[in-house]
This record gives C-alpha cells, sequence and structure tokens, in this order.
C-alpha cells in the first residue's frame, strides 16, 4: 500500500491555490479496499435486517414516508440552498450534494439506542432508507449537482453518466444488502452473531483507510480544512436539525423524533467517498467534504445521543430496545 492515497507532489506543496483544481489520488488497491469496506458495512446493516423489518415498515407507513421524504427530498434540497448561500467553490458544493443523498449507515442505530429513542422505527428506515437509495441517490445528485451554478459545469466537464453511477451503487449497496437479508432470513442465528463482527470491522477499515489518506495529505488537508470544516458543521447540524424539526412538526413522539433525527442526519459518507474517486478521479472538494463529515458527522451525533441519554422520552410510544440481539 505504498503511496496510498497521495496528492500529486506540487499540490501538496502548494496548498494556497484553487481547491477545485486539486485531485486525490487513489491506487487501485486502495479502490478494492475502499469498495470492500463499503460493501462489508452494507453487509453488516443488511445482516442485522430481518423481513420483519420491512413488514413493520408497513405498518407504520406515515413514519417511514416521513423520513423518506426528508432524506430524499428535503436534504438534497435545503443542502442546495445551503451551497448557494455559502458561496463554496464548485467541488466543495458537489461534495456536499453528493453527502446529501447518500443512505444512512448502521450508526444511525447504534446512536439511536444511546439517546434512547426508537429504535425500532430507526432499523426499519434504514433498511427501507439504503434500499431505495439504490435508485434515489444517482438520480439526486445528477439533478441537484447539474443545477449548481458552479458545480454543474464541472460535471459537464467530467461528462457523468447517470447510469454509471446506478449500477455502481447497486453493485455496492444492492448487492451486499440483498445478500445479507438472504443469509439473514436463512441463517438467523449465524447472522446475529456475525452482524456485531462484519458492520464494526468495515467501519475500522473505512476510518483507518481515511485516516491514512490524511495522513498522507496532512499538508494539504490542514491548508484547506478551513474552506470545508464551516461548510460541513453547518450541513452537519443543519441535516441533525432537520430530522428532529420535521419529527416535531409531524407530531411524531419524542423516541421517534429521536431516531428521525439520526437517520436524517448521518450519512454513509465513505459511499459518498467511493463515487468521488471513481467518478470524480479525487476532486478535491468533493474528497476533503466526504472524508471530514465521516468523521465530523460521527463525533456530532455521539454528542447530540449522550445529551439525550441524559434525558427521558417524554411519551409512551418508546422502542428502545435494539429488534435483533
Amino acid at each position: 500500500m505504498n503511496g496510498l492515497v497521495q496528492a500529486t507532489p506540487a499540490l501538496a506543496e502548494v496548498v494556497t491555490g484553487d481547491v477545485d483544481s486539486i485531485r486525490i489520488a487513489f491506487d487501485e488497491q486502495s479502490m478494492v479496499i475502499l469498495r470492500v469496506a463499503i460493501g462489508a458495512i452494507l453487509f453488516g446493516i443488511a445482516l442485522d435486517t430481518r423481513v420483519e423489518d420491512f413488514r413493520r415498515a408497513a405498518r407504520r407507513p406515515g413514519s417511514i414516508a416521513i423520513g423518506v421524504a426528508a432524506q430524499f427530498l428535503v436534504l438534497p434540497a435545503i443542502t442546495f440552498a445551503l451551497t448557494l448561500a455559502l458561496h463554496v467553490r464548485g467541488s466543495v458544493a458537489l461534495g456536499m450534494i453528493l453527502v446529501a443523498c447518500c443512505p444512512p449507515g448502521n450508526v444511525s442505530n447504534i446512536v439511536t439506542h444511546l439517546a434512547r429513542g426508537d429504535v425500532a422505527l430507526s432499523v426499519s428506515m434504514t433498511a427501507v432508507s439504503n434500499l431505495l437509495a439504490i435508485v434515489l441517490m444517482p438520480l439526486n445528485f445528477a439533478l441537484w449537482g447539474s443545477l449548481h451554478p458552479t458545480g454543474g459545469p464541472m460535471m459537464r466537464a467530467i461528462a457523468l453518466n447517470p447510469v454509471d453511477m446506478l449500477i455502481e451503487v447497486g453493485l455496492v449497496i444492492g448487492l451486499p444488502f440483498l445478500a445479507g437479508i438472504a443469509l439473514a432470513s436463512r441463517f438467523p442465528q449465524v447472522s446475529a452473531r456475525a452482524s456485531k463482527v462484519v458492520g464494526p470491522a468495515g467501519f475500522l477499515l473505512l476510518g483507518g483507510l481515511i485516516a491514512i489518506a490524511l495522513a498522507n495529505n496532512l499538508t494539504l488537508f490542514l491548508g484547506y480544512i478551513g474552506i470545508v470544516f464551516l461548510a460541513v458543521l453547518l450541513h452537519d447540524a443543519l441535516a441533525l436539525g432537520l430530522g428532529y424539526g420535521i419529527a416535531r412538526l409531524t407530531r411524531l413522539p419524542g423516541g421517534s423524533a429521536r431516531a428521525m433525527t439520526f437517520e436524517v442526519g448521518i450519512r454513509n459518507a465513505g459511499l459518498g467517498l467511493l463515487l468521488v474517486f471513481s467518478y470524480f478521479d479525487g476532486l478535491g472538494g468533493m474528497a476533503l467534504v466526504a472524508a471530514w463529515w465521516g468523521i465530523w458527522d460521527i463525533i456530532a451525533a455521539l454528542a447530540v445521543a449522550g445529551w439525550w441519554r441524559r434525558w427521558p422520552v417524554r411519551d409512551a410510544a418508546r422502542f428502545d430496545a435494539v429488534p435483533h440481539s
């Protein structure tokens, strides 16, 4: 793994230039590891998913519909508006839009449990959202990215084909997710034990890859972190606030509101990072946004969960038992 995730020497040395001109290169070995990590995360989610989760979702169509609308309609739209308000560079804007279009990961289930929220709703929403993301994520990104005044021309210059991204997302999400559900349905006890290893191992692998990438490009990262730090902080706060706000606006119970906060606020930025290197040649602003979001998102979610854990849920409709243990 020598030379893993290295920027070109000139760009690593001169970090005062345009973030849109930076390219962070992933070698072929790194791309394989990244795909394995994302696949393991999705496989781990599926191993902890049962057909009953979809039946449970069908019995709560209103809550699921609210969550889906918030994730796939409202969040990308308000992210687009935030990029315009902040006047960020085109590559940063595309990175923010891409992250907003990503589905949640099972970190949302963990922090919902820590926050004493409705874990049953969280697990059901994670399953439904990842299934829908196979189609909705590429379409959403193609729509909002192409409409952006500075990001759109960059997309057209790269000549991104939404069908290609749809196939990539289908392979990365669809295959491990469907395989995991099939295994969980046929061998529930085996999958229950395996889910405690596969998902965390995927996150550790992804976290290690991001850490190595940042270490190998530390000068570059420190030079441009000021550009993406505020954007990611505001974007993440907006996503978490949207989840909580839309839950309260639609009068969901307190435990469900906590679950909705994390389902909308937590995004699988690792998937976004994979797409940045697969289709955008490691475009600087996009890569930095996805990498930093993957770190900051977990920090912010744990902070919110820790705060909520100190306060009881003030309603009877609370489901704080993990469905599959």
